[in-house]
């Protein structure tokens, strides 16, 4: 149970490998500490919108959005915090498809027996993607979705022939292969956003939290782990 001197956040699952590297250097760094509770987009959205309590919420910006929309996150609080990067994943041993340009990936993806992404944050990149390149109605019956695993898990048992997820969840998956990230013409990363609740006042421990998770010493652990700096 977090005591009265911890910053809580309330995060999307995705982040759970950033964070937990990112958290102990500022606690090292501030003396402040901080709890953190990782679960699916939808939830904790639905438990901000019903009260939760919290420091700073770290979601994707569209939920974030949501959130100032419904009155739960402080209007102009918002502060990006990583892009992350949405990539291509084919069975390990696999050719190694050409995805480098709109019209290659395009291709691949027609020539695909079977695709797999998510029901979360680039689930939804995904689907619009789809729409954008004419390919939803083709892609919609060989499309087989990850639920509650790794899109690159479906990959690796055979489930489906390639994916598309953010990088960061795929890390590492046995028996899938990272080909890359989708062509960056796509706009092919899912932004994560910091929010602040409404009403909260200012809570230095929790902004000082949020300017560290943008800072230079965090950067590296962001781009290791298939992201970029918000």
């Amino acid at each position: 149970m977090a005591d009265a001197r911890d910053i809580t956040v309330v995060s999307g699952g995705a982040m759970r490998r950033f964070m937990l590297d990112a958290i102990p250097l500022f606690e090292s760094a501030s003396g402040r500490k901080v709890a953190v509770r990782f679960a699916l987009t939808s939830e904790v959205q639905a438990e901000v919108e019903a009260g939760a309590v919290f420091d700073v919420a770290l979601l994707p910006r569209s939920a974030i959005e949501a959130l100032v929309r419904a009155g739960k996150i402080a209007p102009g609080s918002a502060i990006d915090i990583v892009r992350s990067t949405v990539g291509f994943i084919v069975r390990t041993g696999a050719p190694r498809p050409d995805i480098g340009t709109v019209a290659s990936f395009t291709r691949v993806l027609r020539q695909a027996k079977t695709i797999s992404y998510s029901r979360g944050p680039s689930g939804f990149y995904v689907a619009d993607l789809l729409v954008r390149l004419g390919l939803a109605a083709e892609m919609n019956d060989k499309t087989v979705f990850a639920i509650g695993r790794p899109v690159g898990a479906v990959v690796a048992s055979g489930e489906a022939e390639c994916g598309m997820q953010q990088i960061i969840e795929n890390q590492p998956v046995a028996g899938a292969h990272l080909v890359g990230p989708l062509p960056p013409e796509l706009g092919n990363f899912v932004p994560y956003t910091a929010g602040f609740p409404a009403g909260g006042g200012d809570n230095a421990a929790a902004r000082a939290l949020v300017r560290f998770l943008r800072s230079g010493v965090v950067a590296p652990i962001i781009r290791a782990k298939g992201m970029e700096p918000g």
